[in-house]
């Protein structure tokens, strides 16, 4: 039988992220992909540890793995266009299900009901999920700025904003915890204790 879901999710590292803006750094969906799973591992361990939380954080990091599959079909809807208004947002939400139903149907029967769930989330996972995802995505904000591209300044904003609004201690954590290493070379980070 020929099926075809993974050979579609290998189409990852085709899809460009930021298309609307000028980036200095290519980034594909399947790195940003992997990038959330670390970070959304990362929050959930650290939700565990130090807050007493009961998540699962290897099955966390593998949603987190899947959370933008779908964009394989779309590609990078950019931000301001998907929440434009309500209308556009229930719209795009739509072609998402579509796109996880048609990759679902590339499955054998056997496999299909396992991998439903790697797409459906509880609150907890949806939030600590998009936490990760924001701080991936400000993460690359500041990437671009170091190397002077002015063109994400206002999206960096704009995301540190919406992390801070989301009141998730987690992710408080890790962005006091481990930000500011991404701002420094590589012999500064090996060098330090």
């Amino acid at each position: 039988m020929n099926n075809g879901f993974y050979a579609m999710l290998f189409r990852m590292k085709h899809i460009n992220r930021w298309g609307i803006m000028h980036s200095l750094i290519p980034d594909k969906l399947s790195t940003h992909s992997l990038e959330v799973a670390f970070i959304a591992h990362a929050l959930a361990l650290i939700g565990n540890e130090m807050y007493g939380k009961g998540y699962d954080a290897d099955r966390i990091a593998v949603k987190a793995m899947y959370h933008d599959v779908p964009e394989i079909f779309t590609g990078d809807i950019p931000t301001p266009v998907k929440y434009y208004s309500e209308e556009t947002k229930s719209a795009y939400d739509r072609v998402e299900e579509a796109s996880v139903e048609k990759l679902l149907s590339m499955l054998p029967p056997e496999l299909k009901n396992e991998y439903s769930g790697v797409f459906t989330h509880t609150e907890d996972e949806h939030r600590l999920i998009k936490a990760a995802d924001r701080i991936s995505a400000y993460i690359k904000c500041r990437e671009e700025i170091r190397y002077g591209s002015n063109e994400f300044i206002e999206a960096s904003e704009r995301l540190l904003a919406a992390i801070k609004d989301m009141r998730c201690a987690e992710a408080d954590v890790f962005m006091r915890e481990f930000l500011e290493a991404f701002d420094k070379p590589i012999d500064s980070i090996l060098s330090e204790k």
